[in-house]
């Protein structure tokens, strides 16, 4: 689990176990209670470790249920299937597999629905989950370049707002496609995207 959840802390060393098991016990509360209802003593009740072991770990419920989701969304990659359109189209169906998950849709809905009032929190998503996937769009610029797919950066341009432009139309389309319309993202959806993606509405 990365630092950034409590800063740095003295004592005994972490658990990668007990992390794993807080973080799962988090999503199974919220599949079950809802985030009204979800406490930190029921988390370490069912996780099955001290409160007080929580506490040392996050600060407070906002941080956990962040964490929770973030460790869901780093399982996320991006396999080299030889062709750019190939690799947006095989992550974009990742990505809807994974909003398709209870513990997943659970968690992220209510993260998202608490962050419209409360900036911290906001801030807290945008650096445990958003910056952390850009990686996939690194990942893939990259790959297409080395292909000759996608021209290279000119030197001396920062690519950082184009990275930030393509993981917010592939996040926010899988996304609202699939909890906000609740529709289906399956193969052909994600062909239909990916095209449009790389081509343009001209071209479409």
């Amino acid at each position: 689990m990365s630092t950034h959840a409590t800063g740095k802390r003295t004592g005994r060393p972490r658990s990668a176990s007990a992390d794993l098991a807080i973080l799962e016990a988090t999503r199974a509360a919220l599949v079950e209670l809802g985030w009204g209802k979800l406490t930190m003593s029921d988390v370490a009740g069912r996780a099955g470790v001290a409160k007080t072991t929580l506490y040392r770990r996050w600060a407070n419920k906002h941080d956990l249920v962040v964490d929770a989701v973030a460790v869901l969304f780093d399982e996320l990659q991006l396999p080299d299937l030889g062709s750019l359109r190939a690799d947006v189209e095989g992550v974009v169906l990742q990505f809807a597999a994974l909003l398709e998950r209870p513990e997943a849709k659970t968690a992220l809905m209510a993260v998202v629905a608490e962050a419209t009032n409360d900036a911290a929190l906001r801030l807290r998503i945008r650096s445990s989950i958003v910056d952390r996937q850009k990686r996939l769009v690194v990942e893939g610029r990259r790959r297409a370049q080395r292909r000759g797919e996608i021209p290279p950066d000119a030197p001396g341009t920062d690519p950082s707002p184009q990275i930030d432009l393509i993981f917010d139309v592939i996040a926010g389309a899988v996304v609202h496609r699939t909890l906000v319309s609740g529709e289906p993202v399956d193969a052909a959806w994600a062909s239909g995207f990916t095209g449009l993606l790389l081509t343009g509405l001209a071209s479409a």
